[in-house]
């Protein structure tokens, strides 16, 4: 994983100088795209408070970094924590993204949607700190075909009284106190991102949203296991690969002036589930048998059809530009898996 480090660096070095000797308070940094956050700012001399009370996040995700000096774990939930320390930034990306976990803890869910992030909002006022808020796609909801991709300032098609609702609900009511901050506190810098399916090395198919569909098909071809597809396979995904969601994150927080609050980060290639399997399949040599139609083992009654976004404001204004197509940040998971 020292390449995807080096890889990430090299994009945002030109930051350098905002990341070293500063104080980042990252909740939720002990999950998947925490713990790569974590990592970066380390890896540029930067320090790390990281909160997370291990419901969806990984010990494992952060046991490398425990020998750092520069890194400091508090084992708490952020929605009863005592903050008093100075900081420079706040990354607030706690939340529960596993269907499954949030649908069994469905008032945590909302919980660290509202408390949460309102501490977090507050921590950042009283040290006039960047704030930056990992925000979902699922706050688009399932939207029709001529908004996909799906721009930022599509309102969305949300059901607010579902089995997933306790997660999209958390995330919009989160934008809604940003907001209310923004105008409170013009002063200072709120950036929200809106991150679709993200994968890459560390992504534990039981504990995170994120890209678990792309993490249980390379574990089931590589046990040569039946790849199991929920309904008919046409739903579409754009999977985007760890590296370049980092870099986009850190060039979200770190810009100086921008002429917007929220910005979409993922990848713009849109991908069938099917298509998905089949390449998965094709890439490990499996003997695997692809089955639609297959059960879940959640409620999927409100799952969008499509999922792709429009990242024409992310280029423009962050020069951000996924490097890693599917096929290379597949080989790597895979890779990745085999070893772990």
């Amino acid at each position: 994983m020292i390449q995807e480090i080096d890889e990430i660096t090299k994009e945002i070095e030109k930051y350098a100088d905002k990341i070293e000797d500063k104080t980042f308070l990252i909740t939720g940094g002990a999950g998947f795209i925490g713990s790569w956050f974590c990592d970066t700012i380390l890896s540029l001399n930067g320090k790390v408070i990281c909160v997370d009370n291990f419901i969806s996040g990984s010990k494992k995700n952060i046991e490398h970094l425990q020998r750092n000096k520069r890194f400091k774990l508090i084992k708490k939930d952020f929605c009863t924590l005592k903050f008093n320390k100075k900081v420079d930034y706040v990354i607030h990306m706690a939340s529960i993204a596993s269907p499954p976990l949030y649908q069994l803890h469905p008032l945590q869910t909302l919980d660290i949607g509202y408390i949460g992030t309102k501490n977090a909002l507050s921590i950042a006022v009283k040290n006039k700190a960047n704030f930056l808020f990992t925000s979902t796609s699922e706050v688009y909801g399932n939207p029709p075909d001529d908004q996909v991709p799906t721009k930022e300032d599509y309102y969305g098609y949300v059901n607010s009284f579902g089995e997933r609702s306790m997660y999209d609900e958390s995330k919009r009511v989160s934008e809604a106190m940003i907001y209310s901050f923004i105008k409170k506190y013009p002063s200072i810098k709120f950036r929200i991102a809106r991150i679709f399916n993200t994968y890459g090395p560390r992504l534990d198919q039981d504990a995170s949203q994120y890209g678990r569909v792309l993490i249980k098909f390379v574990q089931q071809a590589l046990f040569n296991q039946p790849i199991t597809v929920y309904g008919d396979g046409k739903q579409t995904r754009s999977f985007c690969y760890i590296t370049d969601q980092i870099i986009g994150l850190s060039k979200l927080l770190l810009e100086d002036d921008l002429p917007f609050n929220i910005f979409n980060i993922g990848n713009d290639k849109e991908t069938s589930i099917l298509e998905l399997a089949r390449l998965v399949k094709e890439l490990t040599k499996s003997k695997s048998e692809i089955i639609l139609n297959a059960k879940p083992n959640y409620d999927i009654k409100d799952d969008p059809r499509r999922r792709c976004p429009d990242i024409s404001r992310a280029r423009k204004y962050l020069g951000f530009n996924p490097k890693i197509n599917l096929n290379e940040g597949l080989k790597r998971v895979i890779e990745w898996y085999k070893k772990h």
